[in-house]
């Protein structure tokens, strides 16, 4: 992985990543001799030594916490180990996946505003913002990423970012990022990634992504026992070169004194000041709608955090092996995991995820969607979850959970199809996964 280039913590010397996650953010601690654990500072507020030490916290003109609905000392800690795993200059912390997409794209829009989007997404933020959004007045134009150049032919004056996910959420056909990065920075627009099922195993602020989203609930978090997201950004856009495209960041903010956020904030110390982007995220959307994370979600999340290296190896490392064993089994009509893609597709993999395919599969069963929930139904070491990340192996029915209320045209262009089945693997031995598998498919029939 990259080296480390930010500052060390605590005097502790670091050069990679795996190290970062379990180091970094350590400086955030209280005092010279602070605990090793993070420890969770579970308050709803501080107290202020002074009226104008206050008054300085809330202008922005100096760092503290006053609140925890804008920043706790353990999400401080959070964000800095994040930021840590992708090279990004900030992190805000937020209380779920869904909290850190509408954030992080409300962020840049208003009525009249709309997104471009890949139609390649989880069901839930197709939700978000084919319906939801639109009730805001932002609309998002759904386009296939078969070709980068869809983007910008659904591109106006009032597109304010791209939108994807990196290894979408069931079809698992892996984003072209740079191309599309490229076109977003000659248009002026931020590409934002969600990049929730592969975090380590893709940086990407590498390949040129602005801004990059994460459900920690999943596998940056791994465990199952927390909700959470995250947003981090690059610092790498100039928003002030594309201003007319981008008035929220560029012009005086009535929602907090007339500040003009690409000027604000760069002289604080700490993740707050080295984003305009999130300072505006936080001292606006997060103050006044109240997506905040609780400290004691936050320390669950670092933990996780700290492994997060061994078990994505581990997780791809599963999942391919039972890519390959459904890939031959009589009983299956078809199976999708990057190990398994050749050609363009296999580059993709090996350019985005290092060949890594990660932990998520999907396949149809020769006897249809009848077969698949037989399948489902007697599993015993799978646990039938509809959620994917955590270290325990789970399965799901795409079609009728995640992705049932999208309309049948976009669940298939979503890569779901009525048979689908949803793995995401887990971290238990390989023996006794294939073993259960065996058993189900030869219930399903």
């Amino acid at each position: 992985m990259p080296r480390h280039d930010g500052p060390t913590s605590l005097g502790k010397t670091y050069q990679r990543t795996e190290s970062g996650v379990m180091h970094a953010g350590a400086e955030l601690r209280l005092g010279l001799t602070g605990p090793v654990v993070t420890p969770i500072f579970q308050t709803a507020a501080y107290e202020l030594p002074s009226t104008q030490a206050a008054a300085d916290i809330f202008d922005l003109r100096a760092d503290g916490h006053a609140y925890t609905r804008l920043n706790n000392p353990t999400c401080d800690v959070l964000e800095a180990r994040m930021a840590e795993v992708d090279g990004a200059a900030a992190a805000l912390a937020v209380s779920s996946g869904q909290a850190a997409i509408a954030i992080g794209l409300l962020n840049l829009c208003q009525a009249g505003d709309n997104i471009v989007s890949s139609n390649e997404l989880y069901g839930g933020t197709w939700n978000l913002l084919g319906n939801t959004f639109a009730r805001f007045g932002i609309q998002t134009r759904f386009v296939s990423p078969d070709d980068p150049k869809n983007f910008v032919d659904a591109t106006d004056e009032r597109t304010r970012c791209y939108f994807a996910e990196t290894l979408p959420n069931p079809g698992l056909r892996v984003f072209p990022v740079e191309p599309v990065a490229e076109l977003a920075e000659q248009v002026g627009v931020p590409l934002v990634l969600d990049n929730t099922m592969v975090p380590y195993v893709c940086r990407p602020m590498d390949f040129g992504a602005h801004i990059v989203i994460y459900s920690a609930t999943k596998y940056v978090g791994g465990h199952g026992s927390a909700l959470g997201g995250i947003i981090l950004d690059s610092g790498a856009f100039e928003w002030t070169r594309h201003a007319e495209r981008h008035p929220l960041m560029t012009e005086p903010d009535p929602a907090h004194g007339g500040v003009v956020w690409t000027h604000t904030g760069t002289h604080l110390e700490s993740s707050l000041g080295r984003s305009g982007y999130l300072l505006k995220a936080r001292e606006t959307l997060v103050r006044d709608l109240g997506p905040c994370l609780s400290p004691f979600n936050a320390f669950l999340l670092i933990q996780g955090i700290e492994t997060l290296p061994l078990r994505m190896r581990a997780h791809g490392h599963n999942a391919a092996e039972v890519a390959r064993f459904l890939d031959g089994h009589p009983a299956v009509a078809s199976v999708r995991h990057p190990s398994l893609y050749v050609g363009d597709e296999a580059t993709l993999v090996k350019r985005y995820l290092g060949g890594n395919g990660g932990p998520l599969i999907q396949f149809e069963l020769v006897g249809g969607q009848v077969a698949g929930c037989r399948f489902i139904e007697a599993l015993n070491l799978v646990s039938h979850v509809t959620n994917v990340g955590d270290v325990r192996s789970m399965a799901t029915h795409p079609a009728s959970t995640t992705h049932a209320q999208l309309p049948e045209a976009d669940r298939l262009a979503a890569g779901v199809t009525e048979g689908s089945v949803r793995l995401s693997i887990g971290l238990e031995h390989i023996d006794d996964l294939i073993a259960d598998l065996t058993n189900a498919l030869g219930a399903a029939g």
